[in-house]
């Protein structure tokens, strides 16, 4: 037996890796997580395939199931939303594969982060803006450390994504005001990459109002940061009068 932990990307079933689709394709069983995961990505799976969805598991459930699996040949796909290294629950699967003498591989998959800023088409990281992104979430259920408050790292200054908070939106905005001040635009994508695919806009003074309007509530990421106003220094790798390993420059 051989467990795949796979990324099966935000949505959009386009944006399943390669080597995801060929393990799909060919597994005899897959688990995928199905609160968040499209299922048209089902359709890659081959008759005969037993599928389980995940949401309706416990961890102790996903274990008996691989280890009832475990002396066979079989090929398993365990499918997560987005990128498994990211919020992903995976660690202690993979644990449990090592303790178990389990084969695994992980798959890594297009994080909802980036289909967000490609719906947004804005980059992350911007010279003389922003060189540093951090990827965090509101404390709830699961709590934050409390060196990663968001109103402490929103004094850096950086880009930040936030995920799994805009149910919060108006505690996020709370904590984030003093750091980065209330005229630092955000952008909050729901359900980036989907059909379905909503997009608000705003600066941290007026963003809460606009998400409640809009009628998000979950399945969003929050994106905060003076990169949004595109208001930057060009980068200097394409630069004629830059030099590198790979170009001299022209005078």
């Amino acid at each position: 037996m051989k467990v795949y932990f796979i990324g099966a990307g935000p949505g959009d079933p386009e944006l399943l890796t390669l080597k995801a689709k060929k393990v799909i394709e060919k597994a005899d069983i897959i688990i995928y997580a199905g609160s968040l995961t499209n299922k048209d990505i089902l359709k890659l799976a081959k008759k005969g395939a037993k599928i389980y969805d995940s949401a309706r598991m416990t961890l102790d459930d996903i274990f008996k199931l691989l280890r009832e699996a475990k002396s066979t040949d079989k090929v398993i796909a365990r499918i997560h939303s987005g990128d498994p290294s990211i919020y992903g629950a995976t660690q202690e699967q993979m644990d449990w594969c090592e303790d178990e003498k389990i084969d695994y591989e992980v798959i890594p998959g297009v994080s909802s982060f980036a289909a967000a800023c490609a719906s947004l088409k804005q980059e992350l990281t911007l010279p003389g803006v922003s060189q540093t992104v951090i990827l965090t979430r509101i404390s709830g259920r699961t709590e934050v450390p409390k060196n990663e408050d968001l109103g402490e790292l929103a004094k850096i200054g950086s880009t930040m994504v936030i995920f799994l908070s805009v149910q919060e939106i108006d505690r996020v905005v709370e904590s984030l005001k003093a750091g980065y001040g209330l005229a630092t635009p955000v952008a909050v994508v729901e359900k980036a990459s989907w059909p379905h695919e909503k997009k608000v806009i705003g600066c941290l003074h007026d963003i809460a109002a606009k998400v409640k309007d809009a009628g998000i509530k979950s399945q969003a990421l929050i994106i905060v940061g003076h990169i949004l106003e595109k208001d930057y220094q060009r980068s200097r790798l394409y630069d004629k009068h830059f030099e590198h390993s790979f170009r001299k420059k022209r005078i």
